[in-house]
């Protein structure tokens, strides 16, 4: 399996992604999250930059950047690219 940024950040939430992250909750949605559930980390346009733990259906896996992004933020970022 080729050593991607898609498989680096990808997670499935365990105990310890749990105590550690739920009390802030997904980045992009700010649901919680649960065992067993898939999560990736990713940009996004939120302040202070930086990369977040987001639930994996609401982010965007870009291949040409090797990179997950908050799935708002991209469609955002390519509607003003044009």
């Amino acid at each position: 399996m080729p050593d991607t940024g898609k498989e680096r950040n990808k997670f499935i939430v365990d105990l310890n992604i749990l105590n550690s992250h739920n009390a802030a909750g997904c980045g992009a949605c700010g649901g919680k999250f649960n065992l067993g559930e898939t999560v990736v980390v990713a940009c996004g346009g939120w302040q202070g930059g930086g990369s977040r733990i987001l639930h994996e259906k609401e982010a965007i896996y870009d291949s040409k950047c090797d990179t997950y992004y908050e799935r708002q933020f991209y469609k955002n970022f390519h509607r003003e690219a044009g």
